[in-house]
């Protein structure tokens, strides 16, 4: 495919344009500029956000200048976008400790510092120094109150009650398009589903400010639902974020590999840059083999190798072998803390015990029978060795690093034994 708008379209990325014909002639002829932002809400960002991006990311591969814009300004506003009641405000204090951290995922994430079609901007440098009667003048002199009311992101808020401050949040919005426009000759924007309205406001400011014949495009991506109905991104333990501390690297494998059959190509093309042929050919074996699982592997594997790294991926297939197989032996400290992260712990002095009697002050068995039985049946293992002999002596030896000691109870039930630093 030569033209974007045509990858785009394959993937089923494109849900709403502001002018689908102009954007396709101007693409073919012209590279185009284009951003996309994220308002530091939080210190990470979520697999959610990285929809958008990922078109950027498209965009960029076609030749285009793609700018993403962290939104210090906008963030200390709130975008109404897609709610029911008021953002609780953040100190300025929060706000920038966010913008330090989403710029770093943003950094890591697109190679910002080594790739120079790619630009990283904050709307916090062109609006912190402009006063309120130049707000109002300048910009708010070009906004219909009945144009605003009548927006999908206010209307939806009129009966519960917004706030000035978030009213006046699409303003701020089109003044970053505007800008971007000016100084940047950035001609489209592109966001979730939700931000046609913020869109169509600043494509509306940019033609009263630079003419009708203004050539600037929007572009939204479609709402990210699940085969079930239920929003994408989202877990039994909350969203998946992007920081290894909020979800190990591990656990973001996981989520990919436990994705239903339903969802898997749809997320292949959304997420990777998978050719058509590959994803068509996984196609095939999600409808012939689907019990292999191999989609699912692949978009795992994809996904946790853009987002964490090469090395993080390997130790996620390592701890995913060794939890299926039992043989943990091989994982390193690091591998089991991250393996381990939500499966049942105790921490313990306990040490140069028998396994009966240490069992039992784990409380992994609840009394000496049913140890004894277990023992001897061959259903207790320590660090993937069955133990059988009742008099079989727990150690610090035998604990990786001095750290752990992995119990495994019949074939599922493990515990991680943490022992306390002396």
């Amino acid at each position: 495919m030569t033209n974007i708008i045509d990858e785009l379209e394959w993937r089923g990325a494109i849900n709403q344009q502001t002018d689908s014909e102009g954007l396709r002639e101007y693409v073919e002829t012209n590279s185009i500029s284009l951003y996309c932002g994220v308002d530091p809400t939080g210190d990470s960002m979520h697999i959610g956000h990285l929809i958008p991006f990922m078109m950027l990311k498209r965009f960029q591969a076609f030749g285009h200048h793609p700018f993403i814009l962290i939104g210090g300004a906008t963030g200390t506003i709130g975008d109404p976008s897609g709610r029911t009641t008021e953002r609780q405000l953040q100190t300025m204090e929060t706000v920038q400790h966010n913008v330090d951290s989403l710029t770093r995922q943003m950094e890591k994430l697109f190679a910002v510092d080594t790739d120079n079609t790619l630009t990283l901007v904050n709307n916090y440098d062109w609006t912190h120094n402009l006063t309120l009667l130049d707000f109002l003048r300048d910009f708010g002199k070009f906004f219909n109150i009945n144009t605003m009311l009548a927006k999908d992101i206010v209307a939806s808020r009129l009966e519960t009650g917004i706030s000035f401050t978030e009213f006046t949040y699409q303003i701020l919005q089109s003044m970053d398009f505007l800008h971007l426009f000016q100084h940047n000759n950035v001609r489209m924007q592109i966001g979730g589903a939700d931000q046609w309205g913020n869109i169509t406001a600043g494509l509306d400011l940019i033609r009263k400010k630079e003419g009708a014949d203004a050539k600037a495009f929007g572009l939204t991506i479609p709402l990210m639902l699940k085969a079930d109905g239920t929003k994408f991104g989202k877990t039994a333990g909350g969203a998946v974020w992007l920081d290894p501390e909020k979800t190990t690297p591990y656990e973001f494998y996981q989520f990919w590999v436990n994705q239903d059959d339903r969802d898997v190509i749809k997320y292949l093309k959304f997420f990777t840059f998978l050719t058509k042929e590959e994803i068509d050919a996984l196609e095939i074996k999600v409808e012939t083999e689907p019990h292999l699982r191999e989609a699912q592997r692949v978009l795992a594997a994809e996904m946790t190798k853009f987002v964490h790294s090469e090395e993080d991926l390997n130790d996620a297939l390592a701890i995913s072998e060794a939890l299926f197989s039992g043989n943990v032996k091989n994982l390193t400290s690091k591998q089991i803390e991250e393996g381990f992260k939500n499966m049942p712990t105790v921490e313990t002095n306990a040490i140069d015990q028998t396994i009966v009697d240490w069992l039992i002050e784990l409380g992994i068995e609840p009394s000496k029978r049913q140890a004894r039985e277990d023992v001897t049946n061959g259903a207790i293992s320590i660090n993937g060795d069955r133990i059988r002999e009742l008099d079989f002596q727990v150690t610090a030896d035998q604990s990786f690093d001095g750290k752990f000691i992995i119990v495994r109870k019949g074939k599922k039930q493990y515990t991680l034994v943490k022992l306390a630093a002396k």
